[in-house]
């Protein structure tokens, strides 16, 4: 039982909850029934869309509730409370959802169908925060890149749920819905025991890790290949159940790396015992700053400095909400998501009727579903990877990276507006990449500036500039417009006018997000000089 004990299967469990936590991105797949079953025009589904985006985005209770069950260490089975109530949540809402569109139950009001979306939807804040959360309290030297796994997980977790979809429920969408009742639930309530926190730190860390955002990266290549095959090709039954055994057994490879990283950390200990104590902690420092890519260890000039900083950053790690909300740069923040993060649910939102109107088939609306999860994946995974290393490396602040990903967003806003063939694909890459980005990028600049103590619920708080701007975008830009383009020609509007206009207005405020986190990078460009590049160079000597 001692090998099940582990911080590394405490990741396993929490990669495999994320896997199937991604509903949030798979709305296209049974918006349709939704609208047809229940009679509901555009203006009206992209409401109950934005209730998905305000359940999925509004995570206070989730990070107070683990705040409360989890945050003193010693409770070590404290984060399974969290993830109990996210499994009750997401049932709760997509059965009565489920039931609605069946007819199991009478045709809901529309406010309680926004209401069985927001239940469902606020599921994910509940998994987000304890995986999050717990992920970077067991690795605070590389949060960065635990962070990216996560998210990255969670962002390819919308092309597995839809492969589990179109392999064992054949393109239903009412068996879709009774699916997302059934095996996000399922498999919490599986494994969120094994999810807790770990006071240990060994050399090896680093290395593990990166096998883990390997194994990441291959089951993202792995999808990509199925679905432009699927794409290209006709599977017959067959061929749908072998891709589908063999992505479950990549997905299960993680905890190989599990088993092995405790052993080798096991050995690791036996060792301690039998080496000399000084040695041993010379032969740490070394391997640990190998593993870091660090080019050098702090000089007696940084030492000096250390108390000052020192000082600083437990400053900064006391900081709860109300005070973190009362600097600028909470709100810097806040105004970054919400360009960003909004437009790019609106987008994702959406691709069903823009793929529509510019006669993309149902089946190619699948596709851009399941390539949006590939490439929110490569954003929340490259995002947390690449700015961990220029960080360890270079020292650069985190918020540069936010800069560059919004304004490459509003590029991907204006290569969809342009209405050219493969305008859609070429835009949603681009979108997509960038959307994932600020997933990973905005929590680990959370933890950093505000500290851990009350990460969960100040990251939580600022992810509400999510569907303040998806409400927004979808609703007061893409809705409107789009009815008002199809009113002159029935109930749909075909054609690229029914969203030029929408997404021309969408990069630029993704440009104005740009700003905003140009001006928070300028804000803490010296912190992170000062403060977290030496603490993270202080690590290594300890």
């Amino acid at each position: 039982m001692d090998q099940l004990d582990t911080k590394w299967v405490s990741t396993v469990a929490s990669i495999w909850i994320q896997c199937t936590s991604g509903s949030l991105y798979t709305f296209s797949i049974y918006s349709s029934a939704l609208k047809s079953s229940q009679g509901y025009d555009q203006t009206t589904l992209d409401t109950v869309s934005v209730f998905k985006d305000i359940g999925a985005n509004v995570g206070i209770l989730a990070g107070l509730l683990y705040s409360a069950a989890a945050g003193d260490r010693r409770r070590r089975s404290g984060p399974w409370v969290v993830l109990l109530a996210g499994a009750a949540q997401s049932f709760l809402g997509f059965f009565l959802m489920w039931a609605s569109v069946v007819g199991l139950i009478p045709r809901p009001p529309v406010p309680a169908m926004c209401f069985f979306m927001l239940v469902a939807a606020h599921a994910s804040p509940f998994f987000n925060t304890c995986n999050v959360v717990t992920g970077v309290r067991n690795f605070p030297n590389y949060s960065g890149t635990i962070v990216g796994i996560m998210k990255g997980f969670l962002g390819l977790s919308g092309a597995i749920l839809v492969q589990v979809y179109e392999t064992i429920f054949n393109n239903e969408p009412t068996s879709y819905l009774l699916m997302l009742a059934l095996l996000p639930t399922i498999n919490t309530l599986l494994l969120m025991w094994f999810v807790r926190i770990h006071d240990t730190n060994v050399g090896h860390e680093k290395k593990n890790l990166d096998c883990f955002s390997l194994i990441a990266l291959v089951v993202a290549a792995y999808l990509m290949v199925v679905i432009i095959l699927e794409n290209v090709l006709t599977f017959q039954l067959w061929v749908r159940v072998v891709t589908f055994v063999l992505l479950m057994l990549l997905l299960a490879s993680p905890f190989c790396i599990a088993i092995r990283a405790h052993e080798r950390d096991s050995d690791r200990e036996r060792e301690q015992l039998m080496d000399d104590p000084n040695q041993l902690d010379a032969e740490q420092i070394h391997v640990r700053h190998d593993s870091a890519g660090y080019h050098h260890l702090p000089s007696s000039t940084d030492q000096e400095m250390d108390s000052k900083d020192n000082r600083t950053l437990q400053a900064e790690e006391n900081v709860n909400l109300l005070q973190a909300m009362h600097t600028i740069d909470f709100w810097l923040l806040f105004l970054a998501m919400a360009c960003g993060m909004g437009s790019g649910l609106a987008t994702v939102n959406n691709i069903s009727q823009i793929g529509g109107s510019l006669g993309y088939t149902r089946f190619e609306i699948s596709t851009l579903v399941s390539l949006w999860s590939i490439w929110n994946f490569l954003g929340r995974f490259g995002a947390g990877y690449v700015s961990d290393y220029f960080l360890h490396a270079r020292g650069w602040a985190r918020p540069l990276f936010m800069v560059i990903t919004q304004a490459t967003m509003s590029i991907g806003h204006v290569v969809i507006a342009s209405g050219l063939p493969g305008a859609l694909y070429a835009g949603s890459v681009l979108i997509g990449v960038c959307y994932g980005s600020q997933w990973s990028l905005m929590p680990t600049i959370t933890s950093e500036i505000f500290g851990v103590v009350h990460m969960g619920t100040i990251f939580n708080t600022i992810t509400i500039a999510s569907p303040v701007g998806s409400y927004i975008f979808s609703v007061s830009v893409i809705g409107y417009i789009y009815d008002k383009e199809a009113s002159a020609e029935g109930h749909t509007c075909t054609g690229t006018h029914c969203f030029v206009l929408s997404f021309v207005i969408m990069a630029s405020a993704t440009l104005l997000g740009s700003l905003a986190a140009m001006g928070l990078y300028f804000r803490t460009k010296s912190f992170y000089i000062q403060v977290i590049h030496r603490r993270l160079l202080n690590s290594l000597r300890e």
